[in-house]
């Protein structure tokens, strides 16, 4: 178990946590969720002992093993894959290390020997002879071929390098686990197995995610963080968010009755207060006013923006045609004689683990970069929006929010521009801000906003819900479900692409597409995405 008692965290004058008691007990999956700013990572740098609580306390039952997910990608690039798992349990790499030093000896003595059988017992009391086999079984549930899990971190990209992290903090069974945004960088596949994972643990979990889908599957309870305060609801996401709208009705249907009741007590005694024969009445009345008290209703600190996408023209039945385009990124071809059609009311998911391949072609249909083969064409009907994953050119620029939208605008009018900055909760001054100064879900917030100014019937969103808060995704997520116009979109968010997509595209990692006119729940069941799967695995073996 592991507990806040009476914990206060301040900054200087301000306070981000004030007085929170609160238990995370044994067997239970614990979502901590908040708006942006609310302190869910700072908490679990509190939990963690990474940051010192100004009054209060953090315990853990004696004994027991905290393991964290570490955010530094190069803290472990002198290690090898299969030695940075391991560390997630420490002590055990501790004992492994020292074996290897004393076995290592060439004048071995008497005292090594002792050493050595003593080291022996504890490295088999923590199940040492399987900690290789186990920290594999991690890596590949995660995707991370077993020909890498001896290379060394430095020669790894990012998202290898996430998955990696991930399996270092599940290893060795710890007793309590934090996870602040584990489903970060993960393909589907890999958020699939840590779901399972999670579900299947037996011990303490503690984690902050934006993935609603993600919390709903793995969560038993959810503690809210609001005003510096942590509450506790037994559930997950979805029980969360219906409990906290209903006890908001009630305690607003209450204080009408209130209200209709306080509203007949003023009435008899302003009627009847001067009157002798009625004085007594209209004195219990006064009484019975004084008792009557209101609840208190703290509206959330959350805050969602208005995501509204509004095409100018009405698309037509050509919308896109895309005929055997393939291209090779770095000696790997990545797509393979890339064949579609797309129909005015297609709303399409791109899936799948091959990153590079999704993003490829968004660029290719953009214009920004060539195919090596094939040809596409756009409607003439058709305008298109582009949200880049990578958005760093984007922002080189030492332009105002408002100025830089302003290029982008049809309407030269800084009232008009203004008033797309604030759905997108930009307000007074935030709009002179210098975009390069932006954080990253501000510069995902000025994107969206470009996008709805365009006036495009065409979206093409290449990971959209990357930085943004849980709020945020939700109006994102809505704005999509809405818009009339045509969308081609990549995402890690599962009920974003279940809520949003009528079909389903899949770039394998050996390039060719799969193409589904489904939901993505549906596709995930279906027998011809298992079949695949096999027939690819069999295939790149045989290679």
């Amino acid at each position: 178990m592991i507990s806040a008692n009476n914990v206060s965290l301040r900054f200087g004058k301000k306070a981000l946590f004030e007085e929170v008691n609160i238990k995370f007990t044994e067997g239970n999956c614990y979502g901590l969720i908040g708006a942006n700013g609310a302190g869910k990572s700072t908490f679990l740098k509190l939990l963690s002992g990474e940051l010192e609580t100004t009054t209060g306390d953090i315990t853990i039952t004696p004994g027991q093993r905290l393991s964290v997910l570490e955010q530094d990608h190069f803290k472990y690039d002198s290690y090898t894959v299969m030695d940075t798992v391991i560390m997630g349990n420490p002590r055990l790499y501790e004992v492994m290390k020292e074996k290897e030093a004393i076995y290592a000896k060439e004048d071995f003595t008497d005292e090594d020997g002792i050493r050595a059988s003593e080291l022996e017992g504890e490295f088999a009391e923590m199940d040492g002879w399987e900690a290789e086999s186990n920290a594999a079984n991690l890596l590949n549930g995660l995707g991370i071929e077993t020909d890498i899990h001896y290379s060394l971190m430095s020669d790894l990209g990012g998202n290898e390098k996430v998955k990696i992290l991930l399996a270092k903090a599940l290893f060795g069974n710890p007793d309590i686990l934090l996870l602040d945004e584990p489903t970060n960088h993960l393909d589907l596949d890999a958020i699939a197995w840590l779901e399972e994972f999670l579900i299947n643990f037996e011990n303490t979990v503690i984690v902050v995610s934006h993935d609603r889908y993600f919390l709903n599957k793995v969560c038993t309870h959810t503690a809210d963080i609001d005003y510096g305060k942590i509450q506790l609801y037994a559930g997950n996401y979805d029980f969360w968010y219906e409990s906290s709208q209903l006890l908001i009705k009630q305690m607003k249907e209450a204080n009408k009755k209130k209200e209709e009741k306080i509203k007949e007590l003023q009435e008899f005694i302003s009627r009847f207060s001067a009157n002798a024969s009625k004085s007594k009445q209209a004195t219990s009345r006064k009484k019975a006013l004084e008792k009557i008290e209101l609840d208190t209703i703290k509206p959330s600190s959350r805050k969602y923006p208005y995501i509204d996408f509004r095409p100018e023209r009405e698309i037509g039945n050509e919308v896109l045609s895309v005929e055997g385009i393939s291209k090779t990124i770095n000696g790997e071809k990545v797509l393979d004689n890339i064949s579609f059609i797309l129909g005015r009311e297609d709303k399409v998911a791109f899936v799948g683990s091959n990153e590079i391949a999704k993003t490829t072609l968004f660029k290719i249909l953009t214009g920004e970069l060539e195919p090596d083969e094939g040809t596409y064409k756009w409607g003439v009907t058709t305008s298109q929006a582009y949200f880049p994953k990578d958005n760093t050119k984007e922002f080189d620029s030492d332009l105002t929010i408002a100025d830089w939208l302003m290029g982008y605008s049809p309407v030269k009018d800084i009232t008009y521009v203004r008033g797309f900055l604030g759905r997108m909760l930009f307000a007074g001054e935030d709009g002179i801000k210098k975009v390069r100064v932006l954080s990253g879900g501000e510069k995902v917030r000025c994107l969206l906003s470009k996008m709805m100014i365009s006036g495009a019937n065409c979206l093409i969103l290449d990971e959209p819900t990357n930085h943004l808060d849980m709020e945020s995704i939700t109006a994102l997520n809505n704005g999509m479900i809405k818009f009339s116009g045509v969308e081609l979109f990549s995402c890690h968010d599962h009920q974003f692409v279940q809520t949003t997509a009528n079909r389903i595209m899949e770039i394998l990692p050996n390039g060719t597409l799969i193409d589904k006119i489904t939901t993505y729940d549906e596709y995930l069941e279906s027998d011809e995405m298992a079949r695949k799967r096999t027939i690819y695995s069999v295939n790149k073996t045989e290679d």
